[in-house]
């Protein structure tokens, strides 16, 4: 059932009604409220639905407005519903989030009611940046590194926690290799039947995740080695499999950027800088974007500085600046360029280039 506002009478009465109608979309996980605004930002529908594709669609199709475009705040349930509403043949957005919540941080009262009309009245008036709204398989690419993650530290977590108990017991499992980490574990708590309960149940655990985590690495790597854009990314030195996998999900179009530049910016690895009046400062980076992607370039910059053992005209340029600002900023500065560097041999279909010679040839 329809809720109608005041402004719904006035909208009846007039006689050129405005054209354009624009919908905003606060998301929850069991209900979403909907707000619909005219061209002139008078609120025409508003109503609460199911947070459900089918219900969403039969809402706008039976509304009998000429919805222009329909809003959503980004976020992991709203990319569900942009993509049915796409496939509908709506006009969908998903909306930067931190555009959203500045643009409502203004409001005193905060409702899902109030953050529809918000969102519907910063798509009225253009003042927000999309957001890409990725394909499925960097959907399932993400989701495979998530996961691979995941597992990896919670392995961790079970292995230091075991260190840890085992060393007020003044227990000491010194330097030992993964495979035979549980050898040596078991090694030290025989005989303690208390510690031989607890460890072993944690060496249970720990065992469980290293065959879950070794399974999606070697799924990862099998992603990696057939797919022709990663195997090109890792010709650059530093960059393997997984930064390379990792940097395509993210990416997913290139042609979205329309400068290679761009990419520092977007995963925050260019500057803050705040200027009002006579205040002028400069920050570190800004972190926006995907951390992610982040720390797998500045771990690809720690290798190309530190292991790579061939020269290249990116790594001199680095330890130059390496030389005046420190080495973290130049390992900042290195995944800042070495995306760029990966951008743009993605769009060329070019392999990496180690001097300027071969570039400029």
């Amino acid at each position: 059932m329809l809720k109608r506002s005041p402004s719904d009478r006035l909208q009846a009465s007039s006689e050129e009604p405005a054209t354009d109608y624009y919908a905003g979309i606060d998301v929850s996980l069991k209900e979403s409220s909907i707000c619909v605004v005219d061209g002139t930002g008078n609120v025409i529908h508003e109503v609460k639905v199911a947070s459900e594709p089918e219900v969403l669609i039969r809402y706008f199709d039976e509304l009998e407005l000429p919805v222009s475009c329909v809003g959503l705040e980004a976020g992991p349930l709203s990319q569900w519903l942009h993509a049915a509403l796409v496939a509908a043949g709506r006009d969908a957005v998903l909306l930067e989030t931190r555009h959203v919540k500045a643009a409502l941080s203004a409001m005193t009262i905060k409702t899902d009611r109030k953050d529809a009309r918000g969102i519907a009245q910063l798509l009225r008036m253009g003042w927000y940046r999309p957001v890409h709204a990725k394909s499925v398989p960097c959907k399932d690419t993400r989701a495979l590194l998530v996961g691979r993650k995941l597992l990896q530290g919670k392995l961790l977590d079970v292995e230091l926690s075991i260190r840890g108990i085992l060393r007020g017991y003044g227990l000491k499992v010194g330097e030992v290799s993964r495979g035979r980490f549980d050898a040596r574990i078991r090694e030290l708590t025989a005989g303690h039947v208390s510690l031989e309960m607890v460890i072993g149940a944690m060496l249970a655990a720990r065992t469980a995740l290293w065959n879950e985590f070794a399974r999606l690495h070697r799924e990862m790597l099998k992603i990696a080695r057939a797919d022709k854009v990663c195997r090109r990314l890792m010709s650059a030195p530093g960059v393997g499999a997984l930064v390379a996998l990792t940097y395509r999900s993210a990416v997913d179009d290139p042609s979205r950027f329309g400068n290679s530049s761009t990419i520092g910016a977007y995963f925050g690895l260019t500057p803050k800088k705040y200027q009002s009046g006579e205040t002028d400062r400069d920050g570190g980076v800004s972190k926006v974007g995907d951390a992610m992607v982040r720390t797998a370039l500045f771990e690809a910059a720690h290798v190309m500085l530190t292991r790579a053992t061939r020269f290249s005209s990116l790594k001199c340029w680095t330890l130059d600046v390496a030389k005046r600002r420190g080495m973290k900023r130049a390992k900042v500065a290195l995944a800042r360029k070495l995306g760029v560097v990966l951008h743009r041999m993605w769009m060329d279909a070019t392999e990496f280039r180690w001097s300027k010679a071969a570039a400029a040839a």
